[in-house]
């Protein structure tokens, strides 16, 4: 076993298992394991926790992506702009709506979109047409409708520039915020600290397991503050259906199961607390590797408060460092070890090495270290301890 785990969900669930056990006990008497009061109780609760109006529970965070592509209009043949620093389902749910990804790179610091690359993007391989003022590409003559910022590793993007590009170019923006239960960003424009899920026309969450706010299982949601679209998702979500065996639409089987709604639940009401410990572990963290040589600790901005769904470092021989921090006992993981415009899913689009340097650079470095809530500060005096043993190390070979 570990001396220090990657990720301890085990001692996380432990003190709320009698809190779970009810929630499965419930369910099993009333037999309702699709939708229901659990599910519109949680859709209620997570939608005021992100500053939203609606909240629309569904079975993944790809789901939750694909659906509020297709119900803020996102068509096939549309191209959608999003970063190739991320998880795959990133642009699988565009690819899925039937919409077309196109990378643009990534902020050196912040690693999640750059807003000057987005607008070098826009006015340089785009047009936007003087009838209907529709932005196009240049060399496909294909629309180009939608922005999806990532707020990577639990970091927003820096949504006010990127608001502004969307609005001059009549672009739908979709938040990606997978990783970002409960993180915030001080807009300019609006003078006020605002929740991820709340900015954009809709929102993505993922509750993966390992997330911040996590289920038993698969589940995902979408916020949004516009009714249509919260309405077109929820029927989507089930077969399209608005009645019993009345289809308005082709949908999906992208239902949130009523236990892991009632599971999420009693999880949410212990998010601020566990995302503060996050934080804590987070400056705990950059106390005792900031003077490590080598070492880049993560960046949050000042208008940026994460809620660290991963600390991630960047260092040089990353792979080398991490087979040493497993031969000592400490978990570790890659997020991403390959960019996603050179993996072989993309390799038709285009793209090849040297496309997006900072993109390429940051999945060459970044190593990400054990963050949980109950992470102890001596276990992370551990990890410290064994990252600065092997950049002595590393250093005196060079």
């Amino acid at each position: 076993m570990n001396k220090v785990p990657f990720l301890d969900l085990s001692a996380l669930h432990s003190s709320l298992e009698e809190e779970f056990v009810e929630v499965f006990r419930g369910s099993m008497k009333s037999a309702q394991f699709i939708g229901g009061p659990l599910v519109e109780q949680f859709e209620r609760e997570f939608a005021h926790m992100c500053g939203c109006r609606y909240a629309v529970g569904v079975g993944s965070g790809t789901d939750a992506l694909r659906f509020a592509l297709m119900a803020c209009g996102i068509r096939a043949g549309d191209m959608v702009i999003t970063v190739p620093n991320t998880f795959i389902a990133t642009s699988e749910a565009i690819s899925q709506a039937g919409a077309i990804p196109v990378f643009v790179d990534v902020d050196e610091k912040t690693s999640a979109m750059s807003s000057d690359r987005l607008r070098e993007y826009l006015e340089t391989h785009c047009y936007i047409d003087d009838h209907s003022g529709t932005t196009f590409n240049k060399i496909t003559h294909k629309p180009v409708a939608a922005i999806i910022p990532v707020h990577l590793y639990g970091q927003m993007a820096d949504m006010d520039p990127i608001m502004e590009l969307a609005k001059r170019y009549k672009l739908v923006v979709i938040e990606d915020a997978c990783q970002a239960h409960g993180a915030e960003y001080f807009s300019q424009k609006n003078q006020s600290w605002q929740r991820a899920g709340s900015i954009g026309a809709a929102a993505a969450f993922s509750f993966y397991p390992g997330k911040n706010l996590g289920a038993f299982g698969e589940a995902g949601a979408v916020t949004t503050n516009d009714e249509n679209v919260a309405r077109i998702i929820s029927t989507l979500r089930d077969h399209g259906q608005v009645s019993k065996y009345i289809h308005d639409m082709e949908g999906y089987n992208g239902r949130l199961d009523a236990l892991q709604a009632g599971i999420l639940l009693v999880k949410l009401g212990h998010l601020a607390r566990w995302n503060e410990m996050r934080r804590e572990s987070a400056k705990r963290y950059g106390e005792l590797l900031e003077k490590i040589k080598g070492v880049e600790i993560p960046y949050e901005p000042i208008w940026s408060r994460g809620v660290y769904h991963l600390y991630v470092i960047s260092v040089d021989n990353r792979n080398e460092l991490q087979k040493f921090l497993t031969d000592k006992g400490i978990g570790t993981g890659l997020h991403y070890p390959l960019p996603l415009h050179l993996q072989k899913a993309y390799c038709d689009h285009g793209y090849k090495a040297g496309s997006f340097p900072v993109s390429e650079r940051l999945c060459s470095r970044l190593l990400s270290l054990p963050m949980f809530p109950g992470l102890e500060s001596g276990q992370q005096e551990l990890v410290a301890d064994a990252v600065h043993e092997y950049m002595s190390i590393s250093e005196e070979k060079w």
